[in-house]
């Protein structure tokens, strides 16, 4: 009997999801045996024409992580969809638009010129860019055009499922692989991660305060965190409340507040939007001087309570600019 074929493939990320993979380690090689790898660029030598060339849904699954950012990486989001039986968001980039949507905030073309013509490391006086297609001694490269916003997978193509993390597990993703191939899985559209907030597993959780009035917000390198003590108690921001277990409280363990990449529970509606509700609510002054001068604590909310979901929140950037199917 032949053995199931599985793809992966990397959009707009910066590759831990990769990583991840390789961390199984020796169970990688369990997974191996059981399966017949047909894509993975970042490891093996394929060839896109070959994927082409398939069944439609001869793939039993892909995991692809990244978000999608670009004209080359919507194709492909929507060849692996066509090819595969199952397609797996793969990491908080696929799932959620991950940090890469944070450019979300600002116009494609503010983000070109920057990195282009004004980054201090860029030395560009003739303001040359990179062309989308460019003729020299009879060849016609091309490159990929890159889109005004950057969407999350399932803002592209229909996904399966969803492995979250940044990166997920190892063994968030020896979980998910084994139920795939033994088909025990849950409903179509469910997050192959546990749907409790990491509250519940965060070895703090006794010291977590029932009732609390912020009279001010520090960040993790403006005073000595105390590793036994509730980071909100301390004052400091944590997007525990709001977010899926499953990371095994890894950032915690390491005296760091949890910063939401696992993304909110099914209900959730939200992530940011939940906690900073919260926050907001329990804050010790009344009047709007003494707010705000705790708000300036958190001087930056987007990548505080967004860091991996701006792609995906109800503050997802209209654009006014040309643009075909929100691209």
């Amino acid at each position: 009997m032949p053995k199931p074929k599985v793809a992966f493939y990397w959009c707009a990320s910066c590759g831990g999801c990769e990583e991840t993979v390789v961390d199984l380690a020796e169970d990688l090689l369990a997974v191996v045996e059981k399966v017949d790898i047909v894509l993975w660029p970042v490891a093996l030598d394929f060839k896109y024409k070959d994927i082409e060339a398939m069944a439609d849904q001869s793939i039993f699954a892909t995991l692809l992580n990244g978000a999608i950012r670009s004209t080359e990486q919507e194709a492909m989001a929507r060849l692996l969809r066509r090819k595969s039986r199952y397609l797996i968001a793969y990491g908080s980039c696929a799932c959620t638009g991950g940090i890469p949507s944070l450019a979300n905030q600002f116009p494609r073309e503010q983000i070109l010129k920057f990195n282009y013509e004004d980054a201090p490391s860029v030395v560009n006086e003739a303001k040359t860019r990179p062309q989308l297609v460019f003729e020299e001694d009879g060849r016609r490269p091309h490159l990929p055009e890159l889109h005004h916003v950057v969407r999350s997978l399932d803002q592209v193509v229909e996904v399966d499922y969803y492995i979250p993390g940044c990166p997920p597990t190892p063994k968030i993703t020896q979980a998910a692989v084994a139920a795939l191939l033994d088909g025990r899985l849950p409903p179509k559209g469910a997050v192959l991660a546990p749907d409790i907030a990491l509250c519940e597993e965060c070895p703090r959780r006794d010291s977590k305060p029932t009732d609390v009035a912020f009279t001010e917000f520090k960040r993790t390198h403006q005073k000595l965190l105390d590793p036994d003590k509730c980071f909100l108690a301390q004052g400091v921001v944590c997007m525990g409340p709001a977010t899926r277990q499953g990371c095994g409280a890894q950032c915690l363990a390491g005296n760091m507040p949890c910063t939401g990449c696992f993304g909110g529970t099914d209900r959730v509606k939200d992530q940011g939007a939940k906690i900073l509700s919260s926050l907001c609510a329990n804050i010790g002054p009344k009047e709007e001087a003494g707010i705000n001068q705790v708000l300036a604590g958190i001087p930056d909310p987007v990548g505080t309570f967004y860091r991996y979901g701006l792609a995906k929140s109800l503050l997802r950037r209209k654009v006014d600019l040309p643009m075909n199917n929100g691209k």
